[in-house]
C-alpha cells in the first residue's frame, strides 16, 4: 500500500458532493413528477419512504463492504487516491495490488467502498432537502421541523464514523458505532415516515393501541437487541466469527478458557491489545460468546414480546413479523458458525437485525401516536416539538 497517501484528501470532496447531488436529482425528480399536482406534504412522505428504503440498502451494503474485507479498498477518504472514483486511481490501485496481492487495496474492493460512499452521500443529500423542505414547508407537516433536523445532524455524525473507519484502518470500537449509528438513523427515518402514515390526508391514521406494560416491554426488547447487534458488530469487526467452532458448544467445551477483560477492551486497534499486542484466542472466544449469551437472551426477550403482540389481537401481524425476523436471525447465526460463515448468510443476519429494529421502531412509534391522538391539541403540539 502506498503509504504516501494523505488520509484525508479534500481535493475530490466538492466533486463528490456535485456527484451525489446529481445521482440524488434522480430520485427527486422521479417522486416530483410522478407526484405532480400532489402537495409538498405528500411529496415528502413519498420522499421520506425512500430515503427509508435506501438507508437499509446503505445499512446492508454497509456489512457486505465489511464483510468482503472492502474497508480499506480506498485507503483514504473522502476519495479514492485524492480522485472521485477508482477509473482515476487505476494507477494507484494497481500499484498497491502488486505490492501486497491479496491485501486491502484492489480493483474490486475499490469499487465497493466507493459504491458504499456513493450511497452514503445520495442518502444524506435526500436527508438535506427533507430538513430544509421541513423548514420552508413547517406549518403543514404532522411533526416538528427539528425532527428531520437532527436526522441531518446524524447523518453528518455518521460521515465522520465513515470517515474514522478509514483513516483510523477499521478501528474495532468506530467501525462498531459505525453500524448502530446506521440503525439509529434508520429508526429516525421510520418514525418520521409513520407520523406521515398516521396523520395522512388530515386524518389519523393507522394507530397501534398497545397496554402500558406492553409499550414498555417493547422498549426493553428494542434497548436488549441494540445491545445485541453491538456484541455482534463487535464479533464481526474483530473478526471473531470462526472462534467457536460448533454450536451449542464451543470448541467442544460448555465454558472454554476466554478473556472477556482483554476481548471487550474498547480502546484498541484491530487485533491488538492496548499495549499493542496481538490479540489472544481466548480473548475471541470471549467476544464470540459474549455474544451468544447475549442473543440468548435476546431471544427469549424478543420472543416473549412477539407472544405477547400476537395474543393482543391489534398487534396480531407485529407479533407474526416479529416472530418471524427472529426465527431467521436464528437460522442465519447458526448458518454462520456451523456453515464457516458464509457471506449470504452474514448478510442475512444483518438485514434481519436492520429489519427487525425497523419494526420495533414501527411498533413503538405507532403505539405511541395512540397517547398524542387522546391527548388535548395544545399538549399533542409540545410534545411533538422534540425530536426525541
Amino acid at each position: 500500500m502506498d503509504t504516501s497517501v494523505p488520509l484525508v484528501d479534500l481535493a475530490p470532496t466538492l466533486r463528490l458532493l456535485l456527484l451525489a447531488a446529481v445521482v440524488a436529482l434522480l430520485p427527486l425528480s422521479w417522486i416530483w413528477l410522478h407526484r405532480r399536482g400532489a402537495d409538498t406534504r405528500s411529496r415528502l412522505a413519498a420522499l421520506t419512504a425512500l430515503t427509508l428504503f435506501l438507508t437499509f440498502d446503505l445499512i446492508v451494503f454497509g456489512s457486505f463492504t465489511r464483510l468482503s474485507d472492502s474497508g480499506l479498498g480506498c485507503p483514504d477518504w473522502p476519495g479514492c487516491y485524492g480522485e472521485v472514483s477508482p477509473f482515476g486511481a487505476r494507477s494507484d490501485i494497481a500499484a498497491a495490488e502488486a505490492g501486497m496481492p491479496g491485501g486491502p487495496v484492489t480493483w474490486s474492493k475499490a469499487w465497493i467502498e466507493m459504491i458504499h460512499r456513493y450511497l452514503a452521500m445520495t442518502v444524506g443529500a435526500l436527508i438535506l432537502v427533507m430538513a430544509v423542505t421541513a423548514w420552508v414547508e413547517r406549518r403543514s407537516l404532522p411533526f416538528s421541523p427539528w425532527w428531520p433536523t437532527f436526522t441531518l445532524v446524524w447523518v453528518i455524525v455518521q460521515g465522520l464514523f465513515g470517515k474514522y473507519t478509514v483513516t483510523l484502518k477499521l478501528y474495532p470500537a468506530i467501525v462498531t458505532l459505525h453500524l448502530l449509528g446506521g440503525l439509529t438513523l434508520l429508526a429516525l427515518l421510520a418514525v418520521q415516515h409513520s407520523r406521515f402514515v398516521q396523520q395522512g390526508s388530515g386524518r389519523i391514521g393507522p394507530l397501534l393501541n398497545l397496554p402500558r406494560g406492553l409499550r414498555r416491554l417493547a422498549v426493553v426488547a428494542l434497548a436488549v437487541l441494540m445491545l445485541q447487534i453491538a456484541t455482534g458488530g463487535w464479533v464481526s469487526t474483530n473478526y471473531a466469527v470462526l472462534a467457536c467452532q460448533g454450536f451449542p458448544q464451543c470448541n467442544g467445551q460448555w465454558w472454554p478458557a476466554m478473556d472477556f477483560q482483554e476481548g471487550y477492551t474498547l480502546l484498541r486497534h484491530l487485533g491488538r491489545t492496548p499495549d499493542g499486542g496481538l490479540l489472544s484466542f481466548e480473548a475471541l472466544v470471549a467476544i464470540q460468546m459474549g455474544h451468544r449469551l447475549c442473543a440468548l437472551l435476546a431471544t427469549l426477550v424478543l420472543g416473549w414480546l412477539a407472544w405477547r403482540l400476537w395474543r393482543g389481537g391489534e398487534g396480531r401481524y407485529y407479533g407474526a413479523g416479529l416472530a418471524a425476523l427472529l426465527l431467521l436471525q436464528l437460522v442465519s447465526g447458526l448458518s454462520n458458525v456451523v456453515l464457516g460463515w458464509p457471506l449470504v448468510a452474514a448478510l442475512g443476519h444483518s438485514a434481519g437485525a436492520a429489519a427487525l429494529v425497523l419494526l420495533l421502531t414501527l411498533v413503538l412509534a405507532r403505539s405511541a401516536a395512540v397517547q398524542g391522538a387522546r391527548a388535548p391539541a395544545s399538549h399533542r403540539k409540545d410534545h411533538e416539538a422534540a425530536p426525541a
